[in-house]
């Protein structure tokens, strides 16, 4: 019952976006400016038909990956070794402060200088989901209670255990929830780099590329297929996450 309570509250608020957005059309009066959302569609049908579209969400997709796949074990990394060490903790904070105060779109335009169109996408996804992994990481081993951290010590518990009994349960949560922030952020700063990169194949360069036509629909439909695929890896993940919990649960069960 509660499963379907929340269904029917998800689909009226996407049934309130989308009537929002209708009525936003409306007012403006040129799909030039606001497309509502059945030209949108119909120009999204419209570029599924083309073999040049799936080669831009391939892209993106593998931009997206390799950027959360080098990311994610380094921030992770990084943020149990500084949490253990004061010193390393010292080390990298004047990177991550300069990481996270710089504008997105400087990192870009230096990156391109350095990588290329092709690479930029990726290096811009790592750069600013490495952080947030790291922060993460440090807050769920800071927040271990002093007292079972005493213990470990006390009864000179070897590092594997303790790394096994103690920190990786204590800091599984936060880098979940790193991870669940980490992919749109990825999802987006990549898409971001490609419409100003533009690599051969990428949504963000299809974005620039209706957008020089002016072709808004088009430029509409683009970003409803970025939102779309940033929300499929969104719910995979998820869903990954319930199988793992249900596994784990079951071999608790067993004798």
């Amino acid at each position: 019952m509660k499963r379907n309570g929340s269904l029917l509250w998800t689909l009226a608020g996407a049934g309130a976006f989308i009537l929002f957005w209708e009525c936003a059309a409306l007012i403006s009066g040129s799909e030039l400016l606001v497309p509502g959302p059945l030209p949108t569609a119909g120009r999204l049908a419209a570029l599924m038909h083309q073999p040049a579209f799936y080669r831009a969400l391939g892209g993106s997709f593998i931009r997206v990956l390799l950027g959360l796949l080098i990311s994610i074990p380094l921030g992770i990394a990084a943020g149990l070794v500084s949490a253990l060490d004061r010193r390393v903790l010292l080390f990298l904070k004047p990177f991550l402060t300069v990481i996270s105060a710089t504008p997105v779109l400087s990192i870009i335009l230096i990156a391109f200088l350095w990588f290329g169109s092709e690479r930029t996408p990726v290096f811009t996804g790592f750069l600013l989901v490495f952080p947030v992994m790291a922060a993460n990481t440090q807050e769920g081993l800071l927040a271990i209670d002093p007292h079972f951290r005493e213990l470990f010590i006390l009864y000179k518990i070897p590092f594997t255990e303790k790394l096994r009994s103690l920190y990786l349960p204590a800091i599984l949560p936060f880098i979940t929830g790193g991870i669940q922030s980490s992919l749109s952020l990825c999802w987006k700063v990549v898409v971001a780099s490609e419409v100003l990169v533009q690599p051969f194949a990428g949504l963000g360069t299809g974005m620039q590329r209706a957008k020089a036509g002016l072709e808004t629909a088009e430029l509409f439909a683009w970003t409803v297929a970025s939102v779309a695929a940033a929300g499929f890896l969104q719910l995979a993940f998820a869903a990954l996450m319930r199988l793992m919990r249900f596994a784990r649960l079951n071999g608790r069960r067993r004798p």
